[in-house]
């Protein structure tokens, strides 16, 4: 299954696309073209995307938070705190078994 976070930028590639591809038989300048493209796939991708933009949004979301007390836990056990070092010790193996898991 595809990241939410890819997910969302092959539709935003897709809507600019698409727009481009419409105003390909239009007697503008490429770059203007492409200018306008960007623009409409911009305010398609609020209205088409708002989906697959708040799933990335969770997904980064809860990755911040994951690295976040990751964070704490490392400069806890750093400081010496037992408790940390040890369910250190225990998120690296259940990362290691997700990773293996996904190959």
């Amino acid at each position: 299954m595809l990241s939410p976070a890819i997910k969302y930028t092959l539709g935003r590639i897709g809507l600019f696309l698409a727009a481009f591809v419409l105003l390909l038989p239009t007697p503008l300048n490429i770059l203007v073209k492409a200018m306008v493209a960007f623009i409409v796939s911009a305010v398609l991708s609020l209205l088409v995307l708002r989906k697959w933009r708040d799933e990335m949004a969770e997904h980064l979301g809860s990755v911040a938070a994951r690295r976040t007390a990751e964070k704490e836990r490392l400069r806890s056990a750093l400081a010496g705190d037992e408790d940390a070092a040890a369910a250190g010790d225990r998120v690296a193996a259940a990362d290691d078994r997700a990773a293996d898991d996904r190959a």
